[in-house]
């Protein structure tokens, strides 16, 4: 699509609309369905009366469903002024009503308003190119905006993005581009930019207002469009049926990025990593032209029934625009994403006799197939499933000690974090429920024997969250394990799934998932992990803001509590154990290059992050760009290799350099030396040792059954 078509195109998508939010002088180009409406008053009804934290839907609610939606939009305050918000007053405790009504023409009028700010926006960033830049002025751009006050004026916001522009072009610059490459490449991401923004439909509006309505209830209730449903369905059951690629829009093209192996696409041997798809078909139906079109929307077009046929026009990687295309017709099957599944490793620490093999379990989820278990197939999968299997594996590698690595795993299945609890405990209570109506369940592990009996080590994150905390939490109050890294998310809270169809009883679908809040978890030992979360034996540096990131970052998370504790027998003690741990932890590190590269390293992004701001001014610039330069060369050094040239910043954002060159960036970015995995696995060999060298304290473990020899029961 040549450039002059897009900003056609883009222009009169986003004619102006009047000021008035009730009078638009232009017909408005995304407009709420009857469904949208339907499924925002039958939402409103289920969470006015069976969500954990009833409130009611009035005119204080759609206040702060107001805040909550222009935050949503305009997230830095970058596209808004004062003037806009001052327009919008009059819809501030009008959107409870327009729930109830049914009409969303309001949070649709304000959208409008906000699609017409891109284009303005983004049109004078287009201007302030031609006019090239001077580096040698004392200004800044505050790149952290989200706290700061909207922009009063036109003019206030036009400073803001010539500033931005400004800074764009002088990252590009320190890279070594000149000034027709910056003008090039900045002229394309703000094509690109406005071209995504006409993109946008009906339902993403109504998705954004939904979720900024259910969010303002409580941070983790949202409602899921079907697309979202889909998406949330398959990060569970960790299968899709497709053709194994996965794509990715660049530039107009939708691109294959990956072929997954052993999917239809990679068994084909016809297409390869590169390709554009620019055609659609069903079997032997017309094929569809998909050039411009949004990955989701490709996607939805690929994805179908097992065994059933799909066809693609192929626009070969190494071909021009106007190049021949070809048509490659696949079988649609199952396919595993086993990037997101389980894996282990192994970590040898020390060596000779001193030497311990660590074996590590990365989970990124709790998943299960709860439609394949309820149908009671027998290799359904499931996290617990899946660890078993490698913990067997990594028994017959002979490894010494585990390491159960849940950094980012957000949560998932609660039964998996129950599950894969009673994998490393003999039987016993896991988690307890509190229920709206203040009774308390009992989540157990009722399965006798363990999986692993040996020395083990839980490691999280800021972004370990939800059933990661609550296996975390039980195997610390269990003493079973001891816990190291970052204090956790802080999110206590179990949702459902609710299908608003089923409850309309519509025989097809249309209105989507709300995911609700409906109790709260709280450990064996009464206290909860919200707000909180789960805080380590053996604590990581850490580049987490409290303040925009973990349950504590929202104005409206639940307050922390506790109850009594459940009826359980720890199975160990880590206050013996811990001290001596934490003592050759500090000594080890003290002296460990890596390691105190990565404490500058967390350092100097609080500095930045404290800051919001960074220097437009050339000479300035250089010298930060000298230090990092200078610390990385020290990292690779450190190293041994030099792994680090593809982590320097080159001013381009995803998509913006070549296909090779964003998978080449991954890939050496999965290969830094991973510090903070590298001393977890120290630290367990530490606890394979004093275990094996202090007969008094491994004897107390061994009688309470920590150590004796078991074997995996699921």
């Amino acid at each position: 699509m040549k450039k002059r078509l897009i900003w056609a195109l883009v222009a009169t998508a986003f004619a102006a609309p009047a000021a008035s939010l009730e009078a638009p002088a232009t017909p408005p180009r995304l407009v709420p369905t009857v469904e949208h409406a339907q499924t925002a008053y039958l939402s409103s009804q289920l969470l006015g009366r069976y969500h954990y934290k009833t409130q009611p839907l009035d005119d204080a609610m759609s206040e702060k469903i107001f805040d909550r939606y222009l935050k949503a939009l305009d997230p830095e305050r970058l596209f808004f002024t004062q003037a806009d918000i001052d327009s919008f007053s009059d819809a501030r405790t009008r959107l409870d009503d327009a729930i109830l009504r049914g009409n969303l023409s309001i949070p649709f009028a304000i959208f409008q308003r906000y699609e017409q700010r891109t284009v303005e926006r983004l049109t004078h960033a287009r201007d302030v190119l031609k006019q090239g830049f001077e580096f040698d002025t004392k200004e800044s751009y505050p790149y952290l905006r989200e706290k700061a006050p909207w922009p009063k004026d036109d003019a206030e916001v036009r400073d803001l993005w010539r500033k931005r522009v400004k800074n764009d072009w002088l990252r590009l610059k320190m890279a070594g581009k000149d000034d027709k490459a910056i003008r090039e490449t900045l002229e394309k991401r703000y094509d690109n930019y406005l071209a995504r923004a006409a993109r946008n439909k009906s339902d993403d509006v109504f998705q954004i207002f939904m979720n900024a309505y259910a969010m303002s209830i409580e941070p983790h209730t949202n409602y899921l469009g079907r697309s979202a449903s889909d998406d949330f369905d398959i990060s569970m059951r960790l299968s899709l049926v497709g053709i194994g690629a996965v794509l990715q829009e660049r530039d107009e093209y939708i691109t294959i990025r990956e072929l997954v192996p052993g999917g239809p696409a990679a068994k084909s041997g016809k297409l390869a990593v590169g390709d554009r798809i620019v055609g659609v078909g069903q079997a032997e139906g017309t094929i569809s032209d998909v050039v411009g079109a949004r990955v989701d929307e490709v996607v939805k077009l690929i994805r179908g029934t097992k065994d059933t046929r799909v066809v693609l026009d192929i626009l070969p990687a190494e071909a021009g625009p106007d190049g021949k295309h070809k048509q490659v017709a696949l079988v649609r099957d199952k396919i595993k994403l086993e990037e997101q599944a389980a894996r282990k490793s192994v970590i040898r620490v020390g060596e000779g006799p001193a030497l311990r093999k660590i074996g590590v379990i990365t989970l990124p989820a709790f998943y299960e197939d709860f439609e394949g278990r309820r149908r009671g197939d027998k290799d359904f999968r499931s996290a617990s499933r899946d660890v078993v299997r490698l913990i067997d594996e990594l028994k017959k590698e002979k490894v010494d000690g585990l390491l159960v690595d849940l950094r980012n795993n957000g949560g998932g299945s609660l039964r998996e974090a129950v599950e894969l609890t009673g994998l490393f405990i003999d039987k016993g209570p896991v988690v307890q429920q509190r229920r709206p109506d203040g009774k308390i369940g009992v989540e157990s592990d009722e399965n006798a024997g363990v999986a692993w009996a040996g020395p083990m080590a839980i490691m999280i994150n800021r972004g370990s969250a939800s059933a990661s905390e609550i296996f975390a939490a039980a195997l610390q109050d269990y003493g079973r394990a001891p816990i190291i890294g970052e204090q956790s998310f802080g999110k206590g809270t179990v949702q459902t799934l609710i299908n608003l169809d089923d409850v309309a009883k519509n025989d097809k679908p249309k209105f989507g998932d709300l995911k609700m809040t409906v109790a709260q978890f709280f450990r064996v030992n009464g206290g909860t992990t919200q707000l909180k979360g789960v805080m380590p034996d053996i604590r990581f540096p850490s580049i987490a803001d409290p303040d925009s990131q973990g349950e504590s970052s929202y104005d409206n998370a639940l307050p922390w509590t506790q109850i009594d504790a459940a009826s359980y027998r720890p199975v160990g003690t880590l206050k013996d154990l811990v001290p001596a741990l934490q003592s050759r932890h500090q000594a080890r590190i003290a002296k460990d290059k890596s390691f105190q590269a990565l404490l500058d390293d967390v350092a100097e992004f609080k500095r930045l992050r404290e800051n919001r701001s960074i220097s437009l001014n050339e000479a300035e610039r250089r010298k930060e760009k000298d230090v990092r330069e200078a610390r990385l060369k020290a990292r690779e050094k450190i190293d041994g290799k030099d792994k680090l040239t593809a982590l320097r910043d080159d001013g381009l954002q995803v998509g913006e350099r070549s296909l090779a060159a964003d998978l080449a960036a991954e890939k050496a970015r999965k290969e830094v030396k991973d510090v903070l995995l590298d001393e977890a696995a120290r630290i367990v060999a530490d606890e394979a040792e004093l275990l094996g060298t202090r007969p008094q304290l491994a004897l107390r473990e061994k009688q309470k059954g920590l150590l004796q020899p078991a074997e995996a029961v699921r």
